[in-house]
């Protein structure tokens, strides 16, 4: 069976919006796939500065933070569950690729420029947003991320689930805005 890789980056763990959406999904696609799943509230991630980027220059990969970029690197699919942050995604969740992004792992070069070095076929952003802000808008900076990153990985492409205007509707809103996302979703698990 192939395998998928769960990024949870949702902050407020059991209260997240994003979270609610994200585990009917995956708990659809998790029929279909294997599921590695990581929650970045659970790993120790180191911020790169540079003692670790000289570590880093000299091969010295700590061993959990090269099973995660393998992991990135050999899945299938890619799901990625992370609330809308300061204007893109969490820290965490960056610090988290910053990690994966290893030479010869996730991405490799030749004389002219870098290229992908991972298998998976699509990418899943599910999202929420306290702002009604959509995504494309110059103002979301996530998705524009994680399409670069999808680029240099070697990533095929990103779907987005997003709901947004969340922080500024009624409790009925929240949840049918809910509701609409978790079938957005559920409708793109069937092709996933």
């Amino acid at each position: 069976m192939k395998y998928l890789l769960y990024i949870d980056a949702c902050m407020r763990d059991e209260e997240s919006r994003t979270k609610r959406v994200a585990e009917p999904i995956m708990a659809e696609l998790t029929k279909k796939y294997d599921v590695i799943k990581l929650v970045l509230n659970e790993l120790p991630l180191d911020v790169v500065k540079k003692p670790l980027l000289a570590k880093r220059m000299a091969g010295d990969i700590p061993q959990e933070v090269m099973a995660w970029a393998e992991a990135v690197r050999d899945a299938d699919r890619i799901v990625i569950a992370a609330p809308f942050w300061d204007m893109g995604i969490p820290a965490a969740l960056k610090t988290f690729f910053e990690l994966c992004s290893i030479f010869d792992v996730t991405f490799k070069s030749d004389d002219k420029t870098c290229y992908g070095n991972c298998k998976a076929e699509k990418m899943l952003f599910i999202t929420s947003r306290g702002m009604n802000i959509s995504t494309g808008d110059e103002l979301e900076q996530a998705t524009p991320y994680l399409k670069a990153l999808s680029w240099l990985w070697g990533i095929g492409p990103l779907q987005v689930v997003a709901m947004q205007n969340m922080d500024y509707v009624s409790p009925e809103e929240i949840e049918n805005k809910i509701a609409t996302a978790i079938d957005e979703g559920l409708e793109i698990a069937k092709e996933f």
